[in-house]
């Protein structure tokens, strides 16, 4: 990535940023539009999670890495400590890989 494009991607989200922060008190969305606004953050971060979960060089992962992700979602869910999150989708992706699993 050249400089300059990187330094416009900059710009333009510390822009967005303060944007954010300027214009919280001065404009009011309704409910529905504040609502669907969480569930478009929601399905962003979704999507971001299974394309990086599935797929490597434009194809499919394997199984190992899907099956980290599933274990640290789980312990996530339960409310474990990140850190035994992040220990725990690791070794399991590593367990499966050392097992011969891709």
């Amino acid at each position: 990535m050249s400089w300059p494009a990187l330094l416009a991607l900059a710009v333009g989200t510390y822009g967005i940023r303060l944007a954010g922060i300027l214009l919280r008190d001065r404009l009011r969305l309704p409910e529905r539009a504040t609502r669907l606004l969480d569930l478009g953050a929601t399905a962003l971060l979704i999507a971001l999670v299974a394309t990086a979960a599935l797929t490597e060089d434009g194809g499919f992962a394997g199984w190992a890495r899907p099956a980290g992700v599933v274990a640290g979602a789980a312990a996530a869910l339960l409310k474990a400590p990140f850190v035994l999150v992040v220990v725990l989708a690791a070794g399991v992706a590593a367990g499966l890989r050392a097992v011969g699993i891709p």
